[in-house]
This record gives structure tokens, C-alpha cells and sequence, in this order.
């Protein structure tokens, strides 16, 4: 997968969280994923369809994770994943994938986004319709981890 697609995912993911929850991930190493299973609890995905290529985004955190970055944005703790939090993760999801497509746009690479979907529980999956290998790429923080995966046709 082309490392173009990739950073500005990085780098969206880091300025959301960074500017609406005081907080920094900590990337890992990433990897191909081979399986539909989500690594986390509550998960955002996401479709992208342009005239270059058409691709998805998905953000899987850990439930500790996602309570942490509720408390922190809205000064409350859930203590379920609840329509609260499905909505959060919603909104983190629409809004680094919208970072990512000014930056991509920025590099010539034009996209429609689709409204993101939330999924929660043990073991849930993550479909991406896209053709090309699923890139999954970890991050840890104190309170959890979260991972996101990014396929695109080209």
C-alpha cells in the first residue's frame, strides 16, 4: 500500500485526538491483517469512493480507551458502551477521515466520504470493500489501545 495513503491517516488520527482529548497515541508497528475480526471493542468505519480509487478507514479502541477519551472530551465516564459512546466513536472516525482527505486532497487525491458505522461487542468484524490488502497499525496509551485499518484499491 502506498505510504501516501497511509500518513495522513497517522497524522489525522494524531491531531483529532490530540485537540479533542488532550491525549497522544503512541504508534506501533503496522502489519497486514488477514481476518475481518476487530481488534478492539467499538470500532468507526468508514468508505471512501474517488476517481483515482476507492478505499476505507476503520478505528477500533479498546472499551478502557474509548471511556478515557469520553471523559476527557466531555467530562463524563461512561461506564458501558453505550449510544454515547457508538456516537463518539462516530464522530472521531468522520472527523480523522476527513483530516486525511484535505491531506490527500492537498497530494492531488480526491474522495466522497460515506457516513461512517459503528460496531461494538466482543469480537465484532470489520468489512472493508475494497479490493487491496488491509493495512492494520496499533497504537497504545495509557488507557488502552486502539488500532485503525486503512484498504485501498491501489
Amino acid at each position: 500500500m502506498n505510504a501516501e495513503f497511509v500518513n495522513p491517516f497517522l497524522t489525522s488520527l494524531q491531531n483529532v485526538l490530540g485537540t479533542m482529548a488532550n491525549m497522544q497515541l503512541t504508534p506501533g508497528k503496522p502489519g497486514l491483517k488477514r481476518d475481518e475480526v476487530a481488534r478492539g471493542d467499538v470500532s468507526g468505519l468508514i468508505g471512501m469512493i474517488g476517481p483515482q480509487t476507492k478505499g476505507s478507514f476503520s478505528i477500533s479502541f479498546e472499551q478502557e480507551l474509548a471511556f478515557e477519551i469520553m471523559q476527557r472530551m466531555l467530562g463524563e465516564r461512561p461506564t458501558s458502551v453505550n449510544e454515547e459512546v457508538t456516537d463518539m466513536v462516530g464522530e472521531i472516525t468522520n472527523m480523522v477521515t476527513g483530516g486525511a482527505k484535505n491531506l490527500l486532497g492537498d497530494k492531488g487525491y480526491e474522495f466522497d466520504m460515506a457516513t461512517p458505522a459503528v460496531v461494538s461487542g466482543p469480537a465484532h468484524t470489520i468489512t472493508h470493500k475494497a479490493k487491496g490488502p488491509k493495512l492494520i497499525l496499533p497504537f497504545t496509551s495509557d488507557a488502552g489501545k486502539a488500532y485503525i485499518e486503512i484498504c485501498f484499491d491501489k
